[in-house]
Parts: structure tokens; C-alpha cells; sequence
């Protein structure tokens, strides 16, 4: 019977630690599964000493009396937390005194995992405090804490190294703070932590590709300032949520987004700086429920294979540079009630979109819809073909030295040929059927009469045939492309697909100014908090 009480006790600790993980947050369900570890014998292991201390210790009143030996390692680490704090406008540590630390404001005390007759410190929860300062090194000494939770604070400065001591964190809440320097990397030592919130914070550079290997249930790190592109590896994250938005990531929407179909409910990486076409791969995440991409630099079609997402409920393509019709599988997607695409160059949609709740389509190139793109804006942007496979976004080989293939290629000058071309074979990314035809057909182009045609030389015997004329075409303008980006591999982009803008576009009836159908405002982003 002595030999099951550790396991008992420590039952008991993980159920506080659920039960204080639902109090405190509320925008995320963590998954019951989570564990401590214990060894052949039923022993909890933990560390309980602290790494490398620097600074003279604590001075502890003789007269002070403790439980145990971790209400004394307790009291030295909140005692030092409290003398580095410059600023406490609320007075949340006023009762930071004396040796019962159990009592002190934000504090919360539970048997010990390995031994129910001690108590320890297994919680920190001072949000909204308002309290400015650092995190000292001997906060190391709370190494049974399971739920650290300071966001809505001012401290500054970085995540001190005696955090490896904390075996048993697995949730920890930094958000809007002032947190600075490269991403935390010794959070992703710790063995049990499945809730990282760093959102709103100075934290800058790189994401390492071991965040993605972890065991998280949900990483939030929007609104920092991270520059990397996004690891190809991103696909291997079991997270549940996954927040990235407002912060400077650059380069392809990963492939391998489509790996995360088991988990993944909701992905936002609003406000960066991504560069390519939508992977059609983003259709097998079946369980994703908000789906926000706005605000980026994607280029190419919105993929026919997010229609095969029956949960997405919230979809946002907005502020970008797509183009194409936005067809009737996703537009009648069975719990989609919120769409926003407007800020591209759409120039057709289904009738099925306009019966959507919360529906933006403004600013495209859509005939006869209030509040478009100029015919001008349009007729510029759309004259140009986008090639997705230039982006180089593949998944495993580095990519090569930008060069060759332009993002953008002008289209050859308009002649017509004296005698018929055999046209190249169409190629329709992520289409399961044949698009639904434009909800405009006005007249077809007419053009001048072709010039005479010019006395050449023999043709040699690898040229078209004689008489079969195409105009060579002017010098592409090349844009350069990051040689960090990750080349792409997509299987539905065999060959590369080119959109341009359909000749019957130029003959087009007017835009119309004058609105049609009731408009819904802006679409205003899920909140990040």
C-alpha cells in the first residue's frame, strides 16, 4: 500500500494542475492526457537544486519557521522575484511576507507528486497585474511548479536558464509583456510543457525546427517580431491551435501544412510577409474550424480542395493577391459562416457566396459588385501571368540560386498567327472538376489585320513550320526570390499552372459603383488573446 501513495499523489497533482488550467485559461482545451513521469519504482524525479547560482543567497530571518524544505526553496525564489520588481501599481505582492507562502496573492500550493504529506508551491498566476521588473534566477527553486501564468505584466529581459529546473511545467503563459531576444529555446527542454503562449512580446530572429517536433497542444506566438520563413517540418506539430500572426515571417506556405490534418482547429498567420501560391494541400485538414491567411503576399488561385473542409467555419484570404473565381464547393460549405476575400483580383464568384452571413468581396475585379477594383488596377495586375512552381517551394532539397524563372512573366505581344498553332495542354491546380464558367461572356476581342508577313531565311529543321509564326517575347522582368525559401513539390501542379486574365475581360461591361446586394463590414480578425 506504501508503494501506490506516489502514484496517488501524483494523480491527484495533475488533476489540480487541470483544474487550475481551466480556471485561469479560457481560450484554449487542454487534452486530459497529460503526465508526470515517474521511474520503475514509482519515484518522481525532479531537480532541487538550482542551476549555477549566481549572487549572494537570500538572507532568511532566524526566526522564520518552514514545513519543509520546498516552502524554503519557495520563499527564497519569491522573495527574490519580489525585490527585482521595480513596479507594483496594484499591490499584488503586498502579502508576499513571511514564511507561509501558501497564502501569498497568485500563489497555489498542492501535495507534492512524490510524497502527499508535503506541500509544495504547483502554481504561479499573476496576470493583469500590472507589475513591471524581471524574472530572477532562483525562481528555479519552484522545481514542482506545474502552471506559470504572469502575462498582462511589464517584465523585461529573458527567460533565465534555472527554468530547465521546472521538469514539471507544462503550461506557461509570457504573453503581453516585454520579453526580448531570440526564441526560448530551453522552454523546448522541458520534458512535460504543452501550452507555450509567448504572444506580444520583442522576441525576434529564427523558429527552430524542434518547436515543431514537440509534444504542444497549442503554440501562440503572434505578435512578435520573428523573420524566419516557415520550417517545412511544421507538418510533424500535433498542436491543436497554432497562432502565428503579426510578426515578419517570409516565404512559401508550407506543403506540409496538410500533415496536421489529425489535430489541427485553427490556424492564423495573419499580417506577414508569405510569398507563394496556396498549397491545394490545405484542403486535407479536415478538423480545421478558422483558417486566416490575410494580409500576406499569396499569389495564384484559392485551391478548389478547400471545399473538402467541412468544419471551416471562419475563412479570411483578404489583403492579398489572389486571382481566379472563387467557386461553389467552398462557397457552400455546410458551417462556413464568415469569408472575407476582398483586397485581390477575384474576377468571378458563385452565386452560392452571396448568401453568407459575414461575406467581404470588395476591392476585386468582380462585374457588376460594388466597391471593385478600377478597370485599370485590374486590367494591370491581371495581364501578368503567375507562375506558383518560380516560388521554389518544395519540401525537401535546398532551393537554388534565384535566377532563372520570373514570379512574374509578361504575356507575348497579341498577333494573331497565320496559321493555327497547336495550343499547350491546360493545367488546373487542386480542381477535382472543370471550373464553373465566368458569370460574365461578353463579345470575344477583335484585332487589327496582320501585318504582311516579312521575307525569312530558311527555317532549320527543329523550327515550327513555315507559316506558323510566334512572336518572340520581350525580356521577362525578373523579381529575385529568397534563396532561403524551400523549394515546392505539389502534386496537383503538374504541369506549373499559369493564370492570366480571360480575353473577355478587357470587353467587359463596366464595374459597376452602385451596390447590388446588402454588404457586411469588414470582417474583423478572430482576437489573438
Amino acid at each position: 500500500m506504501k508503494n501506490k501513495i506516489p502514484h496517488l499523489s501524483a494523480s491527484l497533482y495533475v488533476v489540480f494542475c487541470l483544474l487550475f488550467s481551466v480556471s485561469t485559461t479560457h481560450h484554449i482545451n487542454l487534452s486530459p492526457d497529460y503526465h508526470v513521469s515517474f521511474d520503475d519504482h514509482g519515484h518522481f524525479h525532479n531537480h532541487r537544486r538550482l542551476l549555477s547560482y549566481h549572487g549572494d543567497p537570500l538572507a532568511i530571518q532566524p526566526w522564520l519557521q518552514f514545513k519543509n524544505s520546498r516552502m524554503k526553496n519557495a520563499y527564497i525564489a519569491l522573495q527574490s522575484w519580489k525585490e527585482s520588481m521595480i513596479s507594483d501599481p496594484n499591490n499584488v505582492t503586498a502579502n508576499w511576507v513571511g514564511s507561509d507562502v501558501c497564502n501569498y496573492t497568485g500563489v497555489f500550493c498542492w501535495p507534492a507528486p512524490d510524497d502527499p504529506f508535503q506541500r509544495t508551491v504547483s502554481g504561479i498566476d499573476i496576470t493583469h497585474s500590472d507589475i513591471a521588473g524581471h524574472l530572477p534566477h532562483e525562481l528555479g527553486l519552484l522545481y514542482d511548479i506545474a502552471l506559470f501564468h504572469v502575462n498582462s505584466n511589464r517584465f523585461c529581459g529573458t527567460i533565465p536558464q534555472s527554468f530547465l529546473n521546472l521538469k514539471l511545467l507544462f503550461e506557461i503563459d509570457l504573453s503581453n509583456n516585454h520579453f526580448s531576444g531570440k526564441f526560448p529555446d530551453l522552454l523546448l527542454q522541458l520534458p512535460t510543457l504543452k501550452y507555450l503562449d509567448i504572444r506580444y512580446n520583442e522576441f525576434e530572429g529564427e523558429l527552430p525546427n524542434k518547436l515543431f517536433e514537440k509534444e504542444f497542444d497549442a503554440i501562440l506566438l503572434n505578435n512578435n517580431k520573428f523573420s524566419s520563413s516557415l520550417p517545412d517540418n511544421i507538418g510533424d506539430s500535433p498542436v491543436s491551435v497554432l497562432v502565428m500572426a503579426n510578426n515578419k515571417l517570409e516565404g512559401c506556405v508550407p506543403v506540409s501544412l496538410g500533415r496536421m490534418a489529425k489535430n489541427l482547429q485553427e490556424l492564423i498567420l495573419r499580417n506577414n510577409g508569405l510569398s507563394s501560391c496556396f498549397p491545394c494541400e490545405i484542403g486535407k485538414l479536415k478538423n480545421l474550424t478558422v483558417l486566416d491567411l490575410s494580409r500576406n503576399q499569396i499569389m495564384g488561385p484559392l485551391p478548389e480542395s478547400i471545399g473538402d473542409m467541412p468544419s471551416l467555419e471562419q475563412l479570411n484570404v483578404a489583403h492579398n493577391m489572389m486571382l481566379g473565381t472563387i467557386s461553389t464547393r467552398i462557397c457552400s460549405l455546410p458551417n462556413l459562416v464568415t469569408f472575407s476575400f476582398n483586397h485581390n483580383f477575384f474576377w468571378a464568384e458563385a452565386p452560392a457566396c452571396l448568401k453568407k452571413t459575414k461575406f467581404d468581396d470588395r476591392k476585386n475585379c468582380l462585374r457588376g459588385r460594388p466597391i471593385q477594383r478600377s478597370e485599370v488596377q485590374c486590367k494591370k495586375f491581371l495581364s501578368h501571368r503567375v507562375n506558383c512552381s518560380s516560388f521554389n517551394c518544395a519540401t525537401a532539397p535546398p532551393p537554388a540560386p534565384p535566377s532563372s524563372q520570373p514570379i512574374y512573366s509578361p504575356p507575348p505581344p497579341v498577333s494573331p498567327p497565320r496559321l493555327p498553332c497547336p495550343p499547350p495542354p491546360p493545367a488546373i491546380p487542386c480542381l477535382k472538376s472543370p471550373p464553373p464558367p465566368p458569370l460574365f461572356s461578353p463579345p470575344p476581342l477583335s484585332f487589327p489585320p496582320p501585318p504582311s508577313p516579312p521575307n525569312h531565311p530558311p527555317l532549320p529543321p527543329s523550327s515550327p513550320p513555315p507559316g506558323c509564326v510566334t512572336p518572340s517575347p520581350p525580356p521577362p522582368t525578373t523579381i529575385k526570390i529568397s534563396p532561403s525559401q524551400p523549394p515546392l513539390t505539389c502534386p496537383c501542379l503538374t504541369p506549373p499552372p499559369q493564370f492570366s486574365l480571360p480575353k473577355s475581360f478587357f470587353s467587359s461591361p463596366p464595374f459597376s459603383t452602385s451596390p447590388q446586394l446588402p454588404h457586411a463590414e469588414e470582417i474583423a480578425p478572430p482576437s489573438s488573446q
